[in-house]
């Protein structure tokens, strides 16, 4: 009986239990990633130095260093963070049915993300383990695969206010917004490719990551703006 007067309230509340979606693989390996990062921070700590290096500069060297306590669990808190603010979106956009039609992508973008923090913690602890090795290098890759997964998350987003490209003009026109997605999605995978290059051109991964960026951020919003003044003038005809 309490938990059916504890349904009730929350229901007249006007809290919508259909944006709780069940919890799914990928999901689960979202949860799991979170749960390892203070498993590794909590098995390591006895071993690792009292100042770690924690920031890297663009030629790929240390730079800058933390107290153990914050260098190993500092990421752990952020990725959780992170977590429970991705889970928490779905629950609070107004257009939050819509999210049932991109929820794979989102999901599996949550998961992406989550392993791409650990995988860049893992290099951190790697390099005050004593392993040397060019950071950046090894970390086009990961932001290359990052890029992917936001490109086939934007393909395949809905109308939302927390993802996506959301300007005055795609929030305006769902013609609008479907044609702008579908193209940042193609951008956003290109600039992974991009990056993802960093590998084999350590040299110019910087310049490369930013014009992925420039190209994958800046290019839809001109794009929407274009594309609704184009569909407003074929209205008017």
């Amino acid at each position: 009986m309490r938990g059916k007067g504890r349904r009730k309230t929350l229901l007249s509340s006007g809290f919508d239990f259909s944006a709780v979606i069940p919890l799914n693989r990928i999901r689960l390996a979202a949860y799991i990633i979170t749960a390892l990062f203070f498993i590794i921070a909590a098995v390591l700590y006895p071993l690792m130095p009292e100042t770690m290096a924690s920031h890297w500069g663009l030629q790929g060297e240390a730079n800058g260093t933390m107290p153990k306590l914050w260098a190993l669990f500092l990421m752990p808190v952020i990725a959780l963070g992170l977590l429970l603010l991705f889970e928490l979106l779905p629950l609070i956009d107004p257009l939050k049915k819509n999210y049932a039609g991109f929820r794979k992508e989102y999901d599996l973008f949550v998961g992406a993300m989550l392993g791409f923090l650990l995988y860049l913690y893992a290099l951190t602890l790697s390099w005050n383990a004593g392993f040397q090795f060019s950071m950046l290098q090894a970390m086009a890759p990961a932001f290359g695969a990052l890029f992917w997964v936001a490109g086939m998350l934007l393909g395949k987003a809905k109308r939302n206010w927390f993802v996506g490209i959301r300007t005055p003009w795609t929030m305006s026109s769902q013609r609008v917004w479907e044609k702008t997605h579908r193209m940042a999605g193609k951008l956003f995978k290109a600039a992974g490719v991009i990056v993802a290059l960093g590998v084999v051109l350590p040299d110019l991964l910087f310049p490369l990551m930013i014009a992925g960026i420039v190209i994958a951020a800046f290019v839809p919003v001109v794009y929407s703006y274009i594309e609704y003044n184009r569909a407003k003038r074929k209205a008017k005809k």
